[in-house]
């Protein structure tokens, strides 16, 4: 089985390096492969690794029923699991499926304050058992100052790249022609465009990703799909709170269709005829929260400070991950994204899903720009100013964009088309592939 490199295991190493006082909380949807890279870093890095999962070793759980200081805790550890060494300075903690006992988010701060031990704690739908019923699901407390929270995705398109055998090298030559402006060489655009488009259908999730890179079937790559999103609409009904489960589950299923169209902004009358946000907009919330979709918020104005220029009401959702998005529409359309013939404003949702998700991995927060008549898909703040961000499926004109640049504020625009680089002006087209490389700022 190959071993998929992910750029979150830095994090981590840089994590245990700089932290102080504080415990880490990985946050994300499921099977996006938090789990598997936690272990591998905790196996590396410390001379004891301590694993504990709430859903497969339920008895743990009790040990957060008491007393929260560290020698309480590893003492109810060690009576359930014997065989457990705690290495002072050496020792890592690894809480998984943490939302399953709540009260490990709580010991966070004695655990931090106590210093002798690094935890790490990751779990799928954090943040929404207050939607639930099951008040057993929620903190006591929530230990503010020690716990940082972080957000995992699925694969990268780089992360892709590096599962089918590119090396960072090659990567680098490509971000080189990005920063010097420089058309690339036909036949690698070529080659690049293809891979982009095979990594709109396989996705990022790691199961996915590593089926396909050692067998190369696109019929086992749906299928695995289809599993993962009938796993999503089941953690619907086992998580939500009953009266909301029909509501949540019509807004995932809906959202492919959403996209297709093309809207302004997400309908809530393509949920459900007549639907407004009084019924939906927590169902919305409940899928951002668990992971499942992405939210980029509408703002009017593009200057420095994008989050004091939102526009309460509108706002997009993008699948969290592209390759479920193109299981939804089926092999038909994943054929004909694949070989570059598919048309029809089912092609634009899924390349606007698609940098959605690349900008989304590189830590940009999703902002798009709607002023009367004008709307750019992306404005993205970097240490140059505010950059907006058009996506064409393939190329045609940019009205829109090109209204914003005569804006002297705006030091530039980036135009994602299905060509090659090129300057006109302000506006710099840029190969769909390309958005891996856009930064926001320090």
């Amino acid at each position: 089985m190959i071993e998929l490199k992910r750029q979150f295991y830095d994090f981590l190493v840089s994590w245990k390096a700089r932290k102080r006082q504080e415990c880490l909380l990985v946050k994300g949807a499921r099977q996006i492969g938090k789990t598997y890279i936690i272990e591998k870093f905790g196996r590396e890095n410390y001379d004891s690794f301590i694993e504990i999962n709430f859903v497969e070793e339920p008895d743990f759980r009790s040990v957060f029923d008491g007393n929260l200081d560290t020698d309480t805790i590893c003492a109810g550890i060690s009576a359930i699991r014997p065989d457990v060494r705690f290495v002072p300075g050496r020792t890592l903690m690894f809480f998984d499926e943490v939302q399953e006992c709540p009260n490990v988010r709580t010991a966070f701060k004695f655990l931090a304050l106590d210093g002798r031990y690094d935890v790490v704690a990751s779990g799928s739908l954090l943040g929404i058992k207050y939607k639930s019923k099951r008040k057993d699901r929620e903190p006591k407390s929530v230990a503010v100052g020690f716990e940082r929270q972080v957000s995992m995705h699925s694969l990268s398109f780089e992360e892709f790249l590096w599962a089918k055998g590119y090396l960072p090298g090659q990567i680098e030559d490509l971000r080189k022609r990005y920063l010097g402006r420089e058309p690339v060489p036909e036949a690698l655009n070529t080659k690049f465009h293809a891979l982009v488009r095979e990594y709109a259908v396989v996705g990022g999730m790691p199961e996915v990703v590593r089926g396909y890179v050692e067998n190369r079937h696109f019929g086992d790559v749906q299928r695995e799909q289809e599993k993962i999103l009938a796993a999503y609409i089941d953690d619907i009904h086992k998580y939500a709170a009953a009266v909301d489960v029909p509501k949540i589950e019509r807004c995932f299923r809906a959202m492919p269709l959403i996209l297709s169209k093309e809207n302004r902004k997400f309908k809530y009358s393509e949920v459900e005829k007549g639907a407004t946000a009084r019924k939906y907009l927590s169902s919305v919330d409940w899928l951002r929260d668990s992971g499942l979709a992405s939210q980029a918020e509408c703002v009017n104005v593009a200057l420095p400070g994008l989050a004091g220029y939102v526009n309460d009401g509108w706002f997009k959702l993008y699948l969290s991950d592209v390759g479920l998005l193109c299981a939804s529409y089926g092999m038909l359309v994943k054929r004909q994204i694949l070989d570059g013939t598919l048309k029809g404003t089912v092609k634009g949702g899924i390349y606007e899903n698609l940098v959605a998700g690349i900008l989304a991995r590189n830590g940009i927060p999703l902002r798009y720009y709607r002023n009367g008549d004008s709307e750019v898909e992306f404005l993205v703040e970097s240490a140059e100013g505010v950059i907006p961000v058009e996506v064409k499926a393939q190329t045609g004109r940019t009205l829109s964009l090109d209204k914003l640049l005569r804006d002297e504020s705006i030091p530039y625009g980036y135009k994602l088309v299905g060509g090659n680089v090129g300057i006109s002006g302000k506006k710099i087209a840029i190969p769909h592939y390309m958005a891996m490389f856009i930064q926001p700022a320090n």
